[in-house]
């Protein structure tokens, strides 16, 4: 079925005037149609973050509904959190996508961390807090390596909006996975309240939405290709490459020292004059 634009952003992606999602979010237009995100983002992945049953008696009997929580992204600055009730399951999650495609939103990422100073764009760029009910949530930048150090939920949310690397702290009842989900999504649009000038975002390294991040395989693959050149430069020299000034390889013998030597010489002059007396002595007997 052909996709038919009721709202003024819907008819300018379809006419082709707004082609990137970072142009629609900036437009300021209300964003209705969950068609807009799939023609801008046609990569986003969805992630069932919850799914929980929820019963209720009447008079006419026991009635069974749906209630589930979504997360969207596709790993890259873009990230969308939503919910949804039903009597089956299949339709709630697909009304569940479309309404996290209608909240998505667009982070910030950098190299926050003071341990790390890599200058790519992995991590947050500051320390984020988020609220919802009684889980509240604190974010905070790591070094690459260090990967996800927060919950199942979070860490699911974290990946969708390309974070790669982060330490999370949470209190309150954080097994409510609605609030916890949504305390997460409320730090990460703290990366979009705090206004960093320009210079600053630059000096930072600090990314808006897409930033082309390759993968973490990539990325550590090059740290392992500089460990394993460092330990070639400080590996043992072989016998037959040594020089004037070079290091002992192993297995040969050091240089005696002078205590050594000392020793050595203090016997050799104690034969001697052992000698020395024997010819005295049998010189004087005869």
């Amino acid at each position: 079925m052909e996709w038919v634009p009721k709202t003024k952003l819907g008819r300018l992606v379809s006419e082709g005037k707004i082609t990137t999602m970072h142009d629609a979010l900036q437009s300021r237009l209300p964003l209705r149609e969950p068609e807009i995100v799939d023609i801008l983002l046609p990569d986003l992945e969805d992630v069932v973050l919850n799914v929980n049953m929820v019963q209720r008696m009447t008079d006419s009997g026991r009635r069974v509904k749906f209630s589930v929580v979504v997360a969207v992204g596709n790993g890259d600055g873009y990230v969308g959190l939503g919910t949804a009730k039903g009597q089956e399951v299949g339709p709630t999650i697909r009304k569940a996508i479309d309404v996290a495609k209608l909240n998505i939103i667009e982070i910030k990422r950098g190299c926050g961390s003071w341990e790390c100073g890599c200058g790519k764009p992995h991590t947050l760029p500051f320390a984020v807090r988020g609220k919802s009910g009684s889980v509240e949530v604190y974010l905070k930048p790591a070094p690459r390596g260090i990967n996800l150090a927060v919950g199942n939920i979070a860490k699911s949310i974290l990946s969708l909006a390309g974070i790669q690397d982060a330490w999370g702290f949470a209190r309150g009842h954080t097994k409510t996975p609605v609030n916890y989900a949504y305390a997460v999504f409320d730090a990460l649009k703290e990366t979009i309240r705090v206004r960093v000038p320009e210079e600053m975002a630059r000096k930072l390294h600090i990314h808006l939405g897409p930033a082309g991040m390759p993968s973490a395989e990539v990325v550590y693959t090059e740290y392992e290709d500089l460990e394993e050149e460092a330990k070639k430069l400080y590996e043992p020299i072989e016998t037959g490459e040594m020089g004037a000034g070079s290091a002992q390889p192993a297995g040969e013998s050091v240089a005696d020292s002078p205590e050594e030597t000392a020793g050595g010489e203090g016997e050799k002059t104690g034969e001697t004059e052992a000698k020395v007396q024997e010819k005295s002595e049998g010189g004087a007997g005869k």
